[in-house]
Order: C-alpha cells, then sequence, then structure tokens
C-alpha cells in the first residue's frame, strides 16, 4: 500500500466556546498588539469525517504526541493555503503551533500568527472578516471498510495550514483570542448563517 497527502479541515472554537488558553506572556503580547492567537480543534480520532476518513484514537495520540515534540522546540510551523507537498517551506510560513490538547477524543490546538509576510496576509485576513479554516497535512495509506476509509498504521502528521476550504461544514477559523476572551471579527456572518440553518 502507497502512501499518500491526507488532509482534514476543522472549525476553531465552534459556537464560540473557548477555553481560557492564554497565558501570562500571551496576554500581554496580545494587549500590546504584538500578535494574534487562533483557538479550536485540530483534528478528531475516532469520528467520521468529511473526507469519508476515521483516525483511530491510537494512531492520532501517538502522532500527536510525537508532533509535541516539535511544538515544544517551536518547529511547529504552518503554512497559508494547502500544498501538495510534505515538507513545511519556512518561505510560506504564517504560524506557528504553540500548544495542542485533548478533549475527548478532539484534538484541540492553540496556534500564534507569526510576522512573516504569509502571516501578516494570515492577520489581515483574520482582521476583514474572511473565513479562515485549520487543515492537518500528513502522510498515510489507508483501507476501505464498508462505506468508508481507515487511516492506517503508516500515517506520519506533518504540520497544521490554514486554509480557506470550505470542504467540511463550519470548518472556519473565525474566531480570535483577545483579551482573555473569544470575540468574533466584526460584521462576521457566520452567526448569521448559524442561526439560520439552525446549527448547535
Amino acid at each position: 500500500m502507497s502512501k499518500k497527502l491526507l488532509r482534514e479541515f476543522y472549525e476553531l472554537c465552534p459556537d464560540g466556546a473557548c477555553l481560557d488558553v492564554l497565558t501570562e506572556a500571551e496576554k500581554r503580547e496580545m494587549a500590546d498588539g504584538k500578535t494574534l492567537y487562533l483557538v479550536g480543534k485540530c483534528h478528531e480520532a475516532e469520528r467520521l469525517n468529511g473526507n469519508g476518513r476515521k483516525y483511530p484514537v491510537d494512531i492520532l495520540r501517538r502522532e500527536v504526541q510525537k508532533y509535541m515534540n516539535v511544538v515544544k522546540d517551536r518547529r511547529a510551523c504552518g503554512e497559508l493555503d494547502h500544498p501538495d507537498d510534505s515538507v513545511v517551506n519556512l518561505k510560506n510560513a504564517s504560524h506557528m503551533v504553540t500548544d495542542l490538547w485533548w478533549d475527548g477524543n478532539a484534538l484541540m490546538g492553540k496556534i500564534k500568527v507569526l510576522s512573516t509576510p504569509a502571516g501578516q496576509t494570515l492577520r489581515a485576513l483574520v482582521n476583514d472578516g474572511v473565513k479562515i479554516g485549520i487543515s492537518s497535512r500528513g502522510l498515510g495509506s489507508v483501507t476501505q471498510r464498508g462505506d468508508h476509509v481507515v487511516v492506517e498504521n503508516d500515517f506520519q502528521l506533518i504540520c497544521f495550514d490554514v486554509v480557506s476550504d470550505p470542504s467540511t461544514p463550519k470548518a472556519f477559523m473565525d474566531e480570535i483570542v483577545m483579551e482573555n476572551r473569544l470575540t468574533r471579527p466584526k460584521n462576521s456572518i457566520i452567526s448569521i448563517v448559524d442561526d439560520i440553518l439552525g446549527e448547535k
């Protein structure tokens, strides 16, 4: 079985229900306008996703544990948009994952927007109310199991990218952490759309 590039899309801070995840130093950075943090779900195990794939919890937890070493070394960069590549190109880096944690089978995360050209573009997009999503990038093989596929044991997590692809419902990063609380960008229409669709 050959490995292929696997990409999944998730929303950040669904329904605005985010945890208090900023450290005192991060709060000062935010207050000084030095940076921007985005928080929410980055992945989920044992649940059929919008791409028809399911990630076994033991495989995903193993890869996240490995990736946490990259996070702790402050090397967990991601790109703006989703390249068809298994390598993170630093010239296109827009953000850095600063923390990941589990909430049941949901993998939650916090990313810091960088001051790179791509990061400045990301900040401008968020500030202007553009819907921004987060997506994992990894390599692995899959096996068909009935009406869905299961990711196999050779899966390798590469990074988390910021994207605008709407392939998964509500997989948008329209939430930002500000002053120790969550706020929506001005003129955001996502809450209006949610109300119309009756989503919880």
